[in-house]
């Protein structure tokens, strides 16, 4: 599911390729009626489904600072996004993602799982919500409220069958972070990108694949005794202090 239908095909093609089955479908995690059309189409083809990943989220400019410190020279500089010049529609827009974008589909899958007395719940939380990062205080924020609302569900989920979890995913090498963090004229690292390798133990950014284990464990029977736990996958990142 995505909100891009030629992206969700792509991958399900590459499933099918493999010798697997996989649909691709159109979907809005902010559009409860397009998350219940999906719900539909997947219950028809293969019934309720057994595990569900929460992979909606990102953050947008409209939730972002410009500097890491307030200085009180920045507070009415037009030229600088300071907190106080942050609209509420933009937070908004953020956390809605992030953390609706969770919720929505858990309310509307979840329910054929507690019907069966079955299933495993899987949530995307970042290493901000342990250690907030400067600049970004809406997806902090969201991230935040996904790994509480993982517990929360865990609990309330755990006599109907239900396993909840969440993965908090460091800093990966994604092609989005690849235009964030590179400089794209010279290929060198940005200075917030140096930052995030001296603080990060392993001094390496992770790769895509390397959330894989952590997925398969948290899905499967070999973590059938484990609910509401939030593993970070980032290189030691959010244990790092100095």
């Amino acid at each position: 599911m995505d909100l891009d239908a030629s992206r969700a095909e792509q991958k399900a093609a590459v499933i099918r390729a493999g010798g697997g089955e996989a649909m691709g479908l159109a979907c809005d995690v902010l559009k409860e009626e397009t998350i219940e059309a999906c719900r539909a189409t997947i219950e028809s083809t293969w019934g309720v489904a057994d595990i569900l990943i929460n992979g909606a989220g990102g953050n947008n400019p409209a939730g972002t600072t410009d500097r890491e410190f307030l200085e009180r020279d920045h507070i009415d500089d037009p030229d600088i996004t300071t907190f106080f010049a942050l609209q509420t529609d933009g937070f908004q827009r953020v956390f809605d993602l992030n953390f609706l974008g969770t919720f929505l589909p858990t309310r509307i899958f979840a329910r054929g799982m507690a019907e069966a007395g079955r299933g495993a719940i899987l949530n995307i939380s970042s290493m901000n919500a342990f250690t907030p990062l400067t600049k970004i205080p809406a997806y902090a924020a969201a991230k935040a409220a996904v790994s509480n609302f993982t517990q929360w569900l865990a609990v309330h989920f755990a006599h109907a069958g239900i396993r909840v979890n969440a993965i908090a995913p460091g800093f990966l090498m994604t092609e989005q972070l690849k235009f964030l963090h590179i400089d794209q004229k010279t290929g060198e690292l940005t200075p917030r990108a140096q930052q995030v390798i001296a603080h990060t133990p392993m001094s390496r950014y992770g790769e895509p694949e390397e959330l894989l284990g952590a997925v398969v464990w948290l899905l499967s029977d070999a973590a059938r005794f484990v609910t509401g736990i939030v593993v970070p996958v980032d290189g030691g990142f959010s244990s790092y202090s100095i």
